[in-house]
């Protein structure tokens, strides 16, 4: 009586309403079921819906791409929510995002890969957030897949955050910005990279690239979240 009487009057932190359903982390379970999948017919490579018969709308350096979940799904946008809250400094939302990750069914091509390695933040992000959302979510998919996880990919220190640029900045960022690491081999393997949002496509492209130069043979992609 007293749990039933607590969540009538304990309000919802994303759509602002009393808790209903399975509550977790302060979020309903109406916000959580906001974690919607992609559309059914999408591109493979892009993970965008698009004719066919035309190129993808980014430029993709990799044979497969694809996301777990519409960044703007539900009402609210759950991915936005959950993303700018957990860089925030929300580790009650990480922890029940990544456990969500971990119970969500992966491609089936994700599993034919040598290793898994994950986008690297700006050094100074991740000195002010004391962790990588898209690393841990890598090392996830790694134990999930039984693959290793490799950290293979550094940024300059120097590299602007993303999250503060515009679109057509994005797309400018330098290929210099990412670089594999010397101490790796990456030569002659399949890789999957993971991010967490995937908005342009152009960290993993510079990514990608990185590891095409470095010698692997085969990049595909999966990201929490895709912009559609």
């Amino acid at each position: 009586m007293f749990l039933d009487t607590f969540s009538k009057w304990t309000l919802c932190r994303g759509c602002l309403r009393p808790m209903s359903g399975t509550a977790e982390a302060g979020l309903c379970g109406s916000c959580w079921d906001g974690l919607w999948p992609l559309p059914e017919k999408r591109c493979p490579q892009c993970a965008l819906t698009h004719d066919e018969e035309r190129p993808c709308p980014d430029i993709v350096a990799w044979e497969h791409g694809d996301a777990l979940w519409n960044y703007r799904g539900g009402r609210p946008a759950l991915g936005s929510l959950l993303v700018h809250g957990i860089k925030a400094g929300e580790t009650g939302w990480r922890r029940a995002l990544l456990k969500r990750a971990a119970s969500t069914e992966l491609p089936v091509w994700a599993g034919e890969v040598d290793l898994v390695t994950s986008a690297p933040p700006s050094p100074m992000s991740k000195w002010r957030r004391g962790f990588d959302l898209a690393e841990e979510a890598a090392r996830l998919i790694s134990d999930k897949l039984n693959r290793p996880y490799i950290r293979t990919l550094n940024r300059v220190w120097l590299s602007s955050r993303q999250a503060k640029l515009t679109e057509s900045q994005r797309r400018k960022m330098s290929p210099k910005n990412i670089r594999t690491r010397r101490d790796v081999n990456v030569y002659e393997k399949v890789i999957l990279l993971v991010d967490d949002v995937w908005t342009t496509g152009t960290t993993l492209l510079r990514c990608a690239q990185s590891l095409r130069k470095s010698g692997a043979t085969e990049i595909k992609v999966l990201t929490l979240f895709r912009v559609l």
